[in-house]
């Protein structure tokens, strides 16, 4: 079997482990990036942490890397880590949080990505028309939503956040995660846990009861415990910048800095530690600085926005992510088995609604636990959405459309008419000054440098 990942950043070698690491070990796994030097480092490094579970190559083309695929994993990220750095930077001085896939960065970074996202699925449409695309590009349920709409190809948005909160909940009720069941939905980076149950008994009650196991559930202090006991419902992290939005933009202000500007200064170390070292052949010591990497990011997450610190700020931990029970690379996996296998396994994808809320459209693409086997996914039945957040979720699945449409199309009148109907945004004024700064910026904003994510 062959799959293939496009987009070479760094999280690239957490999936190669994990591949490596499952029942698809043995797979030919082949890397594209448009960053000179990108694919074949991470093939170097990759070798190293699959010590021959995997036929690991680069490709010099994108043709050459999804032709004949099984499976096309998507992480791409127009403009690198600079363009979301610049991004956010800018929704700052607009009055708003910088977030990567939220707000006025987010908008920004679907404007960009929506073509090359549909560039590529029309690829595989052509060269690998059996493949699915497991997307994890961001904003991944737009992204999904685009690609599921304008093309034929087969798509599955993946997230690892709706199983991080799980495993917390599983954690708060000292319980081992797979005898307890989430009720969720939602959309991508828009999701709720709406119950939750242990054996099969509801314990939902005495865990919105007790403040410290619901402040336990998150990387840092994001929701006061009444808020979620008042919706009746667990937010995902990210809703932390729709119900606390001006604080995460004073925090912002504080430090000076948004989360992506910090992430360019220690993406740019690890890169030139990894090159240094893969080139005179230290693979070992280059894994060591990646997983040192990983816990600088991991420990910072979410700090500065709901703490006002730093990532430089926060102390070094000690551990192995790779062997983390929840993330990027168990997702990726579990979702690749599901749909080899015969029999079903239940998992949360963005996938068409096809009825499973009622108040969404059939081909509205929707974050849901799903069954999954080798005939693809199949939404599960969930609700009518609760009235405290149904006009949230209606308003969001709305400027996604608009977004989409604004980018396929092009043209800043679409754009500002789409960043005003974000609800975070909801100022036409603001709208049309971000949508001029960016345009500014980016010059088209559709010709912007590197796949990598």
């Amino acid at each position: 079997m062959k799959i293939c990942i496009i987009g070479c950043g760094l999280r690239t070698p957490l999936l190669i482990h994990g591949l490596a690491h499952s029942e698809l070990s043995g797979t030919r796994l082949v890397l594209y990036d448009t960053a000179p030097g990108r694919a074949p480092l991470m093939t170097a490094l990759g070798n190293g942490i699959a010590k021959g579970a995997l036929h690991l190559e680069s490709a010099d083309t994108l043709e050459e890397a999804i032709r004949d695929c099984s499976f096309v994993i998507s992480c791409i990220r127009p403009g690198e880590m600079q363009a979301r750095a610049r991004d956010e930077r800018l929704a700052v001085e607009c009055g708003y949080a910088g977030q990567e896939t939220t707000g006025p960065a987010g908008f920004a970074m679907a404007l960009r990505t929506v073509p090359v996202a549909l560039q590529h699925a029309k690829l595989v449409e052509k060269l690998a028309p059996g493949a699915w695309i497991v997307n994890f590009t961001n904003p991944a349920g737009l992204i999904t939503q685009a690609i599921s709409t304008y093309t034929r190809a087969a798509v599955v948005g993946i997230c690892d956040t709706p199983a991080e909160l799980f495993f917390r909940i599983s954690l708060a009720l000292q319980q081992p995660l797979e005898r307890v069941r989430c009720d969720y939905f939602g959309l991508n980076h828009l999701g709720w846990v709406a119950g939750v149950r242990v054996d099969n008994k509801d314990v939902s009650e005495p865990l919105l009861n007790d403040d410290h196991r619901l402040r336990s559930l998150y990387p840092a202090n994001l929701f006061e415990p009444e808020l979620i006991r008042r919706l009746r419902l667990i937010p995902t992290e990210y809703l932390y910048f729709y119900y606390n939005q001006r604080t995460a933009h004073a925090n912002q202000q504080r430090v000076g800095a948004t989360r992506g500007q910090e992430l360019v200064a220690l993406n740019r170390s690890v890169f030139e530690e990894l090159e240094s070292r893969v080139g005179a052949g230290d693979t070992e010591p280059a894994i060591q600085a990646y997983r040192n990497y990983l816990n600088r990011r991991n420990a910072s997450y979410m700090h500065l926005e709901a703490a006002g610190t730093s990532a430089f700020s926060e102390p070094e931990v000690d551990w192995d992510p790779f062997a983390a029970a929840t993330g990027y690379h168990r997702i990726a996996v579990d979702t690749i088995r599901a749909l080899q296998a015969s029999a079903p396994s239940q998992i949360v994808l963005n996938v068409a609604n096809r009825g499973a809320i009622g108040d969404l459209a059939g081909d509205d693409v929707v974050e849901i636990p799903c069954l999954v086997d080798q005939s693809g996914p199949r939404a599960l039945a969930s609700r009518q959405l609760p009235a405290e957040v149904k006009g949230l979720v209606l308003a969001v699945k709305e400027y996604e459309r608009l977004t989409i449409e604004a980018a396929i199309n092009g043209g800043r009148k679409a754009a500002t008419f789409a960043l005003f109907q974000n609800p975070i945004v909801a100022d036409w004024a603001i709208a049309e000054k971000y949508v001029d700064q960016l345009f500014s910026a980016a010059g088209t904003d559709k010709s912007l440098g590197s796949t990598s994510e």
